[in-house]
């Protein structure tokens, strides 16, 4: 099913993790080795993102932060974005960061 994302412009890599980080499938242009990094990555970074947004919920008061929807790393020529246990990494010159960042949350419910 996370496959289809593939299909989207600029999307080259989509993984599906584990809560504890593992690989449970994932498909595109990077080796299995690259493939278990992007995973892990996506894991650990989403504990942060959740931690920071339960400290900025508190310190701010203000409601809808905690828990994050998802979150994205943007570089210079590439975005790894993620939604619950899915990670993509897009092509900023091709990608819709909305599109992906829309299609992720609709994927990640199934």
């Amino acid at each position: 099913m996370i496959k289809k994302m593939l299909a989207l412009d600029g999307v080259s890599v989509v993984c599906h993790f584990r809560d504890d980080g593992a690989l449970v499938e994932g498909y595109g242009m990077l080796g299995d080795d690259m493939l278990l990094r992007l995973a892990r990555f996506a894991h650990d970074y989403k504990r942060m993102v959740q931690g920071n947004t339960d400290q900025f919920s508190m310190f701010t008061q203000l409601p809808g932060w905690a828990p994050p929807s998802g979150w994205m790393v943007r570089g210079m020529g590439g975005t790894v974005c993620s939604v619950g246990n899915l990670v993509c990494f897009v092509d900023n010159a091709t990608a819709s960061l909305n599109e992906v960042m829309r299609e992720l949350a609709e994927v990640s419910r199934y």
